[in-house]
């Protein structure tokens, strides 16, 4: 029930919650690739014993650092999507200008292929092919499956750096207050861990309604992979600290 209520909230309005629906994918995943490092590197310095200020230093470090490589990286993506559609739309253009019959026969041959025939067919073809941008537009569709993005690079980019900070900031709040208000550090590690784990059920809730899957299954899924990070990284800081220090 709670799936497909989401889901209907998806398509009826642009909004879920305080999310704009068309970026919700990567504000997931950006902010649950920010969490589970941040909190990678915090269960390290945990594990090597490290004192407070190394964990806060390279835990920015890494908020700043893959936040923006991760960003960066999504623009590019984006933006070579774009280009490649944009590339294939100008051929597409240039063939319909230059080899007009062959492109009239694959309109043809994709709708009979799709059942069309006769007189139906002829009109389809027909009524297509008087018009050169829905001809374009089905051609890209139909023979080369592409279809344009609306997303642009700029706002996927900053919506992945903005989760990426955001959510990742959390495993890092209480060294934060401890470090300002001179709090017990006794128990620090504990509290980043819960409140790692609030956020990531969050962030695993929101994930299942951007790929409509089970919430639970979603939240188990985050929170098994970032507890995993966080044993990995734990481990080995302990491990090399015992070696090194």
């Amino acid at each position: 029930m709670m799936s497909k209520l989401s889901e209907a909230s998806l398509h009826s309005t642009g909004k879920l919650w305080f999310f704009n629906r068309d970026y919700i994918s990567e504000f997931v995943y950006g902010g649950i690739d920010g969490v589970i490092t941040t909190f990678a590197v915090v269960a390290g310095a945990a594990g090597a014993n490290a004192e407070l200020y190394w964990v806060i230093i390279f835990g920015f470090a890494n908020l700043i650092a893959d936040g923006f490589s991760m960003s960066v990286g999504n623009y590019f993506s984006v933006k070579a999507d774009r280009d490649n559609y944009e590339k294939h739309k100008a051929v597409e253009y240039w063939e319909i200008e230059n080899l007009r019959d062959r492109e009239v026969q694959e309109i043809r041959d994709i709708y009979e292929a799709k059942g069309f025939e006769g007189e139906l067919l002829d009109k389809v073809v027909e009524v297509i092919t008087k018009d050169k941008e829905v001809w374009v537009d089905t051609m890209m569709k139909e023979e080369l499956e592409l279809a344009k993005d609306d997303k642009t690079p700029f706002k996927t980019a900053f919506a992945t750096f903005l989760s990426f900070n955001v959510i990742g900031i959390i495993p890092l709040i209480s060294y934060l207050l401890a470090a300002t208000v001179n709090l017990n550090t006794d128990h620090l590690f504990l509290i980043s861990c819960i409140s790692t784990g609030l956020a990531l059920m969050f962030v695993g809730y929101l994930k299942s309604i951007v790929t409509e899957t089970n919430w639970a299954k979603g939240i188990i899924e985050t929170l098994l992979l970032g507890g995993l990070a966080a044993f990995l990284a734990y481990y080995v800081g302990e491990v090399l600290a015992y070696y090194f220090l």
